[in-house]
C-alpha cells in the first residue's frame, strides 16, 4: 500500500511540473567584451543589441543590453537565414547556419556596426545597414544583410512554431522595429549589433 502512495505522489509532482521554464543562458562575458569594444573603437556605451541564434526561433533571441543597468532591457523574436543556395539544409527552419559566402541565404556570426537609416519595402520601411566587423560577416554591405521588420515576424514568441527564414536579414517584428528605431535615431554614436550562436 506504501508503494502505491508513493507511486500516486510521484506521478502527480511529475506531472504537475511539466512546464518549465527554458534556463536563461549567462551572457556576462559576452557584455564585457561588448562593452570594451564600444569604449575602444567609439561605439554607443549606453547598450547594444545580442542575437543569440542557438536559441530556439519561436523564443525571444535578439536582446537589447543596458550596460549601465547591467540587464536586458528588451527582448524579441528575429529571424534567421534560410541557408539553402549551396546546399541542403533540412534544419533550417530551426537551427540556423552561418556563411559569409554571397548568395548564401545564411546568417552571419560575428559582431556589426549599425549604419546608416533607410528606407525599406518591409515592414513599416524603415532599414538599418549593417557593416560587417569581422572576417565571418564582412560580405555584409554586399549581401544587403540589413536590420528590418517584416509583418510575418511576431511580436510574441510562438513556440513551438518558428519564425519565418529571411535571406540572412536580421528581421523582427514591426513594433519591435519601431521600438528599436526610436533608440537607434537617438544615438550620436554608432551601436553594435552582436549575432553569437
Amino acid at each position: 500500500m506504501k508503494n502505491i502512495f508513493l507511486i500516486l505522489c510521484l506521478g502527480f509532482i511529475c506531472c504537475n511540473n511539466s512546464k518549465v521554464e527554458t534556463p536563461t543562458k549567462d551572457y556576462k562575458s559576452n557584455n564585457s567584451e561588448a562593452l570594451e569594444y564600444c569604449k575602444k573603437n567609439g561605439f554607443n556605451e549606453e547598450y547594444y543589441f545580442l542575437l543569440d541564434l542557438s536559441i530556439h526561433p519561436g523564443k525571444n533571441r535578439f536582446f537589447v543590453y543596458d550596460f549601465k543597468e547591467s540587464k536586458i532591457s528588451d527582448k524579441n523574436l528575429v529571424t534567421h537565414g534560410s541557408c539553402d543556395q549551396f546546399e541542403e539544409n533540412p534544419d533550417k527552419w530551426e537551427k540556423a547556419k552561418f556563411s559569409n559566402k554571397t548568395d548564401s541565404h545564411c546568417s552571419m556570426k560575428g559582431k556589426y556596426k549599425i549604419g546608416k537609416r533607410d528606407y525599406s519595402s518591409w515592414g513599416i520601411n524603415v532599414k538599418y545597414w549593417l557593416h560587417g566587423l569581422e572576417k565571418t560577416n564582412e560580405s555584409a554591405m554586399k549581401r544587403v544583410v540589413v536590420l528590418h521588420s517584416w509583418n510575418a515576424v511576431s511580436n510574441e514568441e510562438i513556440y513551438p512554431k518558428v519564425s519565418p527564414l529571411s535571406w540572412g536579414c536580421p528581421a523582427v517584428s514591426d513594433a519591435f522595429m519601431r521600438k528599436l528605431d526610436a533608440k537607434l535615431k537617438q544615438t550620436k554614436k554608432p551601436v553594435l549589433l552582436w549575432i553569437i550562436e
